[in-house]
């Protein structure tokens, strides 16, 4: 026992994090210890707090304290777009760009026979029943360029064009800053279809 056993286990918890080693979390342990008890207490509440109060929005299935959260209630978004993501953190990104102006569905993940995710665990028939209704005139499919993000984006597209709905894909390219001699081919493949006339 190199520890007193309540600084164990608090090193072993904040393993559990992900990104989170057992340097960091030792790191982490100590520097929570030499804190004020309130310090302490803040942020177990503000983890207890999450927990309690944040679910899934009933209607796009991103992350609130409100449902429907408070993008699908703001009364100025354009309903005729639905942009599909994977995850809510996809939504915070898309957010900061203040392009985007319409509504969002959150996959909860893509498709990956490897790890045992097909279309039944996510949140795809509930899009389907988002689009029936008329009012949705272009869905954009902003999943990851990985292979799972490619395959649930063409399986969404194969769902989607009966609907009369038009169907487009996020350009992936070359990031800023990047050079054309670092970049793979894919990327540069993805980088010239993405083109446009200037």
């Amino acid at each position: 026992m190199l520890y007193a056993a309540p600084i164990a286990r608090l090193i072993e918890e904040l393993t559990k994090l992900p990104g989170i080693g057992p340097k960091t979390a030792q790191r982490l342990a100590f520097w929570l210890l030499k804190g004020s008890n309130e310090d302490a207490r803040q942020l177990a509440q503000a983890i207890v707090d999450a927990k309690q109060k944040v679910t899934y929005c009933s209607v796009c299935y991103n992350l609130t304290d409100e449902d429907p959260c408070a993008i699908c209630q703001a009364p100025l978004r354009d309903r005729s777009m639905i942009c599909v993501v994977e995850d809510p953190r996809d939504v915070v990104a898309m957010e900061r760009t203040r392009d985007f102006k319409g509504l969002y569905h959150v996959l909860q993940g893509a498709i990956s026979p490897m790890e045992g995710v097909g279309p039944d665990e996510l949140r795809i028939r509930e899009l389907l029943s988002r689009l029936r209704d008329g009012t949705v005139k272009e869905v954009i499919i902003a999943t990851n360029s990985s292979v799972e993000g490619e395959v649930t984006a063409m399986y969404l597209a194969r769902l989607i064009k009966p609907y009369g709905i038009l169907v487009t894909r996020i350009a992936h390219g070359l990031p800023v800053g990047g050079d054309l001699e670092y970049a793979d081919e894919v990327t540069l493949s993805r980088a010239l279809e993405g083109r446009r006339q200037m």
